[in-house]
């Protein structure tokens, strides 16, 4: 293999010989140690080396008697001693002038090879240090060692190879490396001129290097120092491709070499963030483990939180347990992840536990796991969207005793929206002045969170005087605030309050966006409310501010609700005066208001013209038809309608489409055809929701159908599907039996129903046990 004939197709080579001369090996793999020369004798012979070396003329070295004699009497130093003698000579003017002494004077020296060599990666070592004067003097070191025939060492070999590199002339660093004995071309050698190729953008001719090196019977095997130049040299410059870096990654895996770990990290987070590619993520780790390499936390829990945001518990469990099996310790950062995706997944109970289980032990830095105030509150979060208030004021308690961990103002707005969601506004208004008590101000989020339970348990006039009171404390409200005010009277149809607030935000320095507008055009179209959304818009237009595409999707959603085909044509005409042309939302809303009317002519004309705009019916297109067909009991049209979706259009039906077919059977009293619509929802990845199961648990009215209902039940528990009032309501119509209510609070607090099973512990669920 010759990179030079490669390089010197692309760049004019310098060439100091006709003929490249191999240079043999003479020292190590590692740069000779500098200790201090513990033989007296020799410490002595460098003392007076140095004392005449100093005290003479340059010009009178080769003449001097005494260095002459000293000379003769140091048969007995190690030849590392003059490589000290040349360091401490101070630069590199002496150091040359010492090195021309020692090779005028060679038939005086004991090994002389090993003397001249080291004396000269000294001189080198100064000669790279020279600034812009270093490429000339080390180009005439090299041409002297060549044609002195001394060896290089594999030291002086390196810094020539990566000097020589740094100052652009990297055909010279090849004819280094070129030049010398196989032997010498060892892994640290190669590092350096893979190091020197990639940075000057050479990539075939480093990987023709490296492809040497990971030969499986290579003499010259990778280290971590190879992977970490590689990679970071690749990565940084985008010169492979994803799969070609997994691969890399793998070859480097065969020789139980792991990339660095922060490099790694980084890698595994870009695999899950360019279209979650967790499958690749899993391999590389696999596959770095079954060889042995060595492996830290980060890399893993990059990929713990990508598979955590997909609650994909099943897969995290199967990761950790492989850490624990490999002897990779979980970190605090491991705890921080599980814990999140437990809360969030209602699993709190195993989210506790393996809280407890995990506190005290050591992570792979020899660090004791601490709990923070983060891990705190994520349980605290996750018991109070439970409805378990009284375990998360248990774990406030624990945190106020807990050294480095004292609950914050996030600690507090937890549990201020915990007692909102349940309904319980005056205990919320409590914790804020527990809050105020433990020294934390209240905030914007503290605000928000209490002024948006007000409004959403019909207490907007509650709402109004708390802002007032924090107002007067000095926490202002923000946009937020006054959206959620809006949004509030808009659906108590108190259109002036809205306005009020509105204004008020003004004078605030809220600035008004598009948000604002929106918030109240959809809550008047919300509330139904068409003329007074008429007079909103008028208002708008009259203060300079013009509709969007989204604004005037929603007005025409409401005059397609109300059936005023005549506003919905106004709407229609304005935004072809605007220059804006319907989009799919547009169509969706239009096909769905003749599919209402059993209008299936008009909806085909939408459909085609939607087409004929470029766009193609979506997902909700689809949905809105099928729905149609199901409200006029064409169950055939819509099934069928349903079936060509995947085949002619390639749009896969979504859980809203399941839910519209599985809702009409279960109407009719067909439960085995729902329920086979729900299990191919299963099959095809469409996770279920709570309206699958409402429609479901609907059609279950039948004493019989009770073990039936309770599995059904006990699914809800396994997909993390959180029950809703409806679900509340019928549960309690079908289970009337004080046994059965007794399981009716058991779902409803998250634990299984159809058979009596044992809490999992959180070491099994996550393979720590």
């Amino acid at each position: 293999m010759s990179i030079v004939l490669s390089i010197s197709r692309r760049r004019n080579s310098y060439v100091l010989l006709n003929h490249v001369r191999f240079l043999r090996r003479f020292s190590d793999d590692v740069e000779p140690p500098r200790p201090e020369i513990k033989s007296e004798s020799q410490e002595s012979v460098v003392a007076k080396f140095l004392e005449n070396l100093k005290n003479l003329p340059q010009h009178d070295w080769a003449s001097s008697e005494s260095l002459s004699s000293l000379l003769v009497s140091s048969s007995s130093v190690s030849p590392i001693a003059f490589a000290q003698i040349t360091r401490r000579l101070g630069s590199y003017s002496l150091a040359i002038s010492f090195f021309e002494y020692l090779d005028l004077k060679s038939e005086s020296l004991n090994r002389r090879d090993a003397s001249l060599s080291l004396t000269l990666q000294s001189v080198i070592e100064f000669a790279g240090s020279e600034g812009p004067d270093s490429r000339d003097k080390l180009l005439q070191l090299y041409e002297i060692a060549k044609e002195k025939n001394i060896p290089l060492t594999v030291v002086a070999a390196k810094l020539l190879i990566r000097w020589f590199g740094r100052v652009g002339m990297v055909n010279q660093s090849v004819l280094v490396y070129e030049g010398l004995d196989s032997s010498m071309k060892n892994t640290p050698v190669r590092n350096v001129v893979i190091d020197v190729l990639l940075r000057n953008g050479l990539v075939d001719d480093a990987f023709k290097v490296l492809d040497e090196m990971l030969q499986r019977e290579s003499v010259s095997p990778p280290n971590r120092i190879t992977a970490d130049i590689v990679l970071h040299e690749v990565w940084k410059g985008r010169v492979l491709t994803e799969e070609k870096l997994i691969e890399l990654i793998s070859r480097f895996s065969s020789h139980g070499v792991s990339p660095n770990s922060v490099w790694l990290t980084r890698f595994i987070n870009s695999l899950c963030r360019n279209g979650g590619s967790t499958n690749a993520a899993w391999d590389i780790l696999s596959d770095l483990m079954k060889n042995n390499a060595p492996l830290e936390a980060p890399p893993f829990n990059a990929l713990l939180s990508c598979l955590g945001r997909n609650m994909n518990i099943g897969r995290m469990n199967d990761l950790v347990l492989k850490m624990d099996e490999m002897g990779i310790r979980p970190d605090v950062v491991t705890l921080g992840i599980l814990i999140n995706t437990l809360c969030k997944s209602r699993r709190v109970d195993e989210a506790l536990d393996f809280f407890e289980q995990m506190c005290g032990k050591r992570s792979e830095d020899g660090n004791v796991i601490k709990a923070d105030s983060i891990h705190f509150n994520t349980l605290i979060d996750g018991l109070c969207k439970m409805g378990r208030l009284k375990e998360a004021e248990e774990l406030l308690v624990r945190m106020k005793v807990e050294e480095s961990c004292a609950p914050n103002a996030v600690t507090y707005n937890c549990l201020i929206d915990g007692y909102c969601r349940a309904g319980r506004l005056e205990t919320a208004k409590e914790v804020v002045s527990q809050m105020k008590e433990d020294g934390i101000k209240p905030n914007v989020v503290t605000l928000n969170t209490i002024v948006k339970g007000m409004c959403r348990h019909h207490g907007l006039n509650m709402a109004v005087h708390f802002f007032m009171d924090m107002e007067k404390e000095g926490v202002k409200g923000n946009v937020i605030t006054y959206m959620t005010l809006i949004h509030a009277c808009c659906i108590v149809s108190n259109i002036e309050k809205a306005m009020h607030w509105f204004d008020k935000m003004l004078e605030a320095g809220c600035s008004p966006d598009a948000k604002i507008y929106y918030a109240l055009i959809s809550g008047l179209c919300q509330a139904r409310q068409d003329h007074d959304a008429i007079r909103v818009v008028e208002k708008l237009k009259e203060g300079g501010f013009s509709l969007d595409l989204l604004a005037y999707n929603m007005l025409i959603g409401l005059f397609c609700y109300k059936n005023n085909a005549e506003k919905v044509y106004e709407m229609l005409t304005d935004m072809e005066k605007e220059g804006m042309k319907p989009d799919s939302i547009t169509y969706n809303t239009l096909i769905s208001f003749f599919g209402r009317h059993k209008d299936f002519q008009s909806v085909q004309k939408m459909m085609e013209q939607m087409r004929e705009d470029g766009l193609d019916p979506t997902v909700v297109t689809y949905g809105a038809v099928i729905e149609a067909y199901c409200s006029v009991g064409e169950l055939n049209e819509a099934v069928k309608l349903f079936k060509e979706m995947g085949l002619q259009s390639k749009v896969n039906p979504n859980t809203v489409i399941y839910n519209i077919l599985i809702n009409a059977f279960s109407k009719l009293g067909n439960y085995e055809q729902a329920l086979s619509l729900k299990e191919e929802m299963k099959m095809k990845m469409v996770r279920p929701n709570v309206e699958t199961y409402n429609a479901l648990f609907n059609c279950l009215k039948e004493k019989s159908q009770s073990e039936t209902l309770l599995k059904l039940m006990d699914e809800m528990v396994e997909q993390s599907c959180e029950p809703n009032q409806i679900t509340m309501e019928i549960l309690m119509e079908r289970l009337s039996g004080s046994n059965e209510l007794v399981k009716l609070r058991k779902f409803m607090q998250g634990y299984s129903v159809a058979t009596p099973t044992e809490k999992p512990s959180p070491f099994d669920v996550f393979g720590l046990g």
